[in-house]
């Protein structure tokens, strides 16, 4: 069975080892603040391995563009409640 290193081109592969390893990291930050660390661990280790044997391109982006943007808002979320302001503009 090959390797997510040796099934995909070297930078695709660099970038969905770059962002399992941040979803990781903030699945133990949210998991740390509402003790629940190791059921997001889980479902993060969950998805990323329901799709390691994808090898479209496509697919792989479209599924790293949602990780992305899943991190983003929870970034966004994070710093909307320390600062007190609102930055999307939905209500």
């Amino acid at each position: 069975m090959p390797s997510l290193q040796t099934a995909l081109p070297p930078e695709l592969a660099d970038n969905v080892i770059r962002l399992y390893r941040e979803c990781l990291r903030r699945a133990k930050f949210i998991g740390h603040r509402q003790h629940n660390t190791q059921l997001l661990i889980d479902m993060v280790r969950q998805q990323f391995k329901k799709n390691m044997h994808e090898t479209d391109p496509e697919k792989i982006q479209k599924m790293k563009d949602d990780a992305a943007r899943s991190l983003i808002n929870h970034v966004l979320y994070e710093s909307e409640k320390m600062t007190g302001r609102k930055f999307s503009k939905s209500s």
